[in-house]
């Protein structure tokens, strides 16, 4: 569609018309008078239609110039704000972000990540959303969320990432618990215990499902808990061990043991494959890399 007219020459009308006369609006918009008659003439055979009443030394608007300005300014404006709109994002002044993460990591490893991004960029709106790891990859891949966090495995081959932390798997234990006095625990010594696991979804289900099949031992399942905080709390009444990263396990009444041998797990940062970043998604990406 080819409209009869463009932002420029409605300015130009516009300032002839708040002026009243071309000689003044050439003076308002630092153009030659024959510059601002020109455009004026030119608008006018596109709509064909005329939009001053040409006098010896003045103009006046006819009706259907009347009719044209409020037209114009409302375009102009709109114009001014999608610009302004468009000059925040490209100062990242203003943006979203929707990354997910999985509870652990959400917990105990982003926190200082998120607020030193809203820090830097407090204009930037950050929507967080927990859930699994394997539930987050599938909603990257859907365009549901923009960025997640996932399992640096084959799975998760099908998007793009930057490898975000390496962390340890161990096994967590009341500190009065006789797992406590070792360095580590082998697999089929851990599943003699009652256990406290995530329920299906999970990464840290996901891994214990994986250790259980390669061992070939039934897990004990005495609890099914996402809440990490009620986890520990059962874990720390001794009614049952999990596992958690390291970092997860850092607290006076609660030891973290290694697996024998120890089991590790990358996780990165992620997004659907040839998917497009914002600026604010890519300043986000830089700043997690960057800081982790």
């Amino acid at each position: 569609m080819t409209l009869p007219f463009d932002l420029r020459a409605l300015s130009v009308f516009l300032a002839a018309a708040d002026c009243g006369g071309f000689g003044a609006a050439a003076r308002e918009l630092h153009i030659a008078q024959s510059a601002v008659s020109q455009s004026i003439a030119n608008l006018e055979r596109r709509l064909e239609l005329t939009l001053f009443h040409r006098h010896e030394r003045r103009i006046a608007l006819t009706p259907e110039g009347e009719a044209l300005v409020g037209h114009a300014r409302q375009l102009l404006e709109r114009a001014e704000t999608a610009h302004l709109a468009m000059r925040e994002l490209h100062d990242l002044v203003k943006g979203e972000v929707r990354i997910g993460i999985p509870s652990m990591l959400g917990s105990y490893y982003f926190p200082p990540l998120l607020m030193g991004f809203k820090a830097q960029y407090p204009g930037i709106r950050l929507t967080v959303v927990e859930a699994g790891a394997r539930r987050l990859q599938h909603m990257v891949a859907s365009g549901e969320l923009d960025l997640g966090v996932v399992i640096d495995d084959g799975a998760s081959q099908h998007l793009e990432k930057r490898h975000l932390t390496r962390e340890e798997m161990v096994i967590c234990v009341p500190r009065e618990h006789p797992f406590a006095e070792h360095d580590a625990v082998t697999p089929e010594t851990f599943f003699a215990e009652p256990l406290v696991l995530f329920q299906d979804g999970y990464f840290h289900r996901e891994f214990i499902d994986a250790l259980s099949q390669r061992c070939g031992t039934e897990a004990d399942i005495a609890f099914e808990s996402n809440l990490i905080p009620l986890t520990k709390a059962i874990v720390r009444r001794g009614f049952g061990i999990t596992t958690f990263l390291r970092r997860v396990v850092e607290e006076p009444e609660l030891a973290a043991v290694s697996l024998e041998p120890p089991s590790w797990m990358n996780l990165s940062l992620a997004w659907a494959k040839g998917a497009y970043l914002s600026r604010a998604e890519q300043a986000f990406v830089d700043f997690v890399i960057a800081n982790r």
